[in-house]
């Protein structure tokens, strides 16, 4: 049975909102497939990493065995949860990076001592991409990947409309 007009016109408009609303947020999970476990040099993970407001950093071990400790600088040094900001031990573990600043994560229950630590650096969300006719030398390949090129969403949406309005013989 043919799709109703009427569906595939929502279909078409959900797609578009899609791509002009672009998802921003990444979520990091520590030690990759490795988890977050000792043994594990975290700060090459990281360095392999770029944060930004909105991201997420996420923890997945064993329940029982570890857990997360957000901490300042000097409770990372010295593997201490004294004046924590937050605690975390549910095995899987979804922090939001919501503040651009240096983030400090320990495991509390000894392992710090073991390399269970990462600290993080998160950088302001990037611009947006200037327009085309305000730059001259800007074209669609400069666009970040995070936001995404406003002019193939503006054309999304327009082929959208247009076969919304036409109807949907086209497809």
């Amino acid at each position: 049975m043919p799709a109703s007009p009427h569906l595939l016109a929502f279909f078409l408009l959900l797609c578009t909102a899609a791509s002009v609303f672009p998802v921003s947020a990444t979520d990091h999970i520590v030690g990759a497939n490795r988890g977050w476990n000792p043994g594990i040099n975290y700060t090459l993970w990281a360095n392999n990493h770029t944060f930004f407001v909105g991201d997420l950093i996420s923890f997945r071990y064993q329940k029982n065995q570890y857990n997360v400790f957000e901490v300042n600088q000097s409770g990372y040094d010295n593997c201490t949860t004294e004046g924590a900001f937050g605690n975390w031990s549910s095995g899987k573990d979804f922090i939001p990076l919501n503040k651009a600043q240096r983030y400090y994560f320990i495991c509390g229950n000894g392992q710090c001592f073991n390399g269970m630590k990462v600290t993080i650096l998160v950088h302001p969300l990037p611009p947006p991409p200037s327009s085309p006719l305000a730059s001259k030398d800007s074209s669609p390949s400069s666009a970040t990947p995070r936001t995404g090129s406003r002019q193939w969403q503006i054309r999304a949406l327009l082929v959208s409309l247009a076969l919304i309005w036409f109807g949907s013989d086209w497809i």
